[in-house]
């Protein structure tokens, strides 16, 4: 597996959002978790990143024990997080937006000696052309719709190339057409990168994803294909009829 996350707890004061969750991702596979409004989705995301601690349990990345590794750690273990909000630099332009992302990969020596701007220029022009933002190159992020800033921080994410992306609720506040489209911009980097993928939208999980992990607070409610997931009373009677 590339991913085990094992007994994920967390206990922030008297709140239990995990409760001994778990979850597993192989190569090249698309992972959903879903779940009902608190569910604990996010905070598993974040003990997965790095960005909470857990409480107990331990999460394990290529085969490494990375419980205790910070997100800069986890990041150059090839772990990579686009959470919901947007953080993409609003005045710089969607070129430079992924020069940066691509320079936080480079050595100092060669950013110090102006090296990298000629050198990433294809790669940089490579990614806007796979999330069909080219034609924008040189405009502003902030001149972009709300689907397109989420297209286009996907893209930065992926720049280190990472084994495994993590996405917390990507299609919050896009159009149908928009979600349509990520779908479609995902599938190609399942070639070279695992997804974990936090998503209201149970049609749009479905359709992209290879295996469903449910929680219902803080545990995990089920897990297996999307037929499995779709066939689980458990998850029609509890998890469905509260979404």
């Amino acid at each position: 597996m590339l991913l085990e996350a094992a007994g994920i707890s967390k206990i922030f004061g008297k709140l239990t959002a995990l409760d001994g969750a778990a979850l597993s991702v192989g190569e090249n596979e698309f992972h959903g978790l879903i779940g009902p409004n608190g569910s604990g989705k996010s905070t598993l995301m974040k003990c997965i990143a790095g960005a909470e601690v857990p409480t107990q349990g331990k999460v394990s990345f290529v085969n490494t024990d990375i419980t205790a590794f910070t997100p800069t750690e986890r990041a150059r273990a090839g772990m990579s997080l686009k959470f919901q909000i947007t953080s993409v630099l609003p005045s710089l332009t969607l070129y430079d937006n992924i020069l940066l992302a691509l320079q936080a990969h480079c050595s100092l020596l060669d950013l110090v000696l102006s090296r990298t701007r000629d050198a990433l220029h294809e790669q940089v022009m490579t990614m806007l052309r796979q999330f069909r933002l080219a034609d924008r190159a040189f405009d502003a992020a902030a001149a972009l719709s709300h689907g397109q800033q989420q297209w286009l921080e996907i893209a930065m994410a992926l720049a280190g190339k990472p084994k495994l992306l993590l996405l917390d609720e990507p299609t919050g506040g896009m159009s149908l057409e928009e979600r349509r489209v990520t779908g479609e911009l995902l599938q190609p980097i399942k070639q070279h990168c695992s997804l974990v993928i936090v998503e209201h939208d149970l049609d749009f999980i479905r359709d992209i994803c290879d295996r469903l992990t449910v929680l219902d607070q803080g545990r995990v409610l089920a897990s297996g294909t999307v037929p499995e997931i779709q066939a689980n009373k458990a998850v029609q009677e509890i998890y469905l009829r509260r979404a």
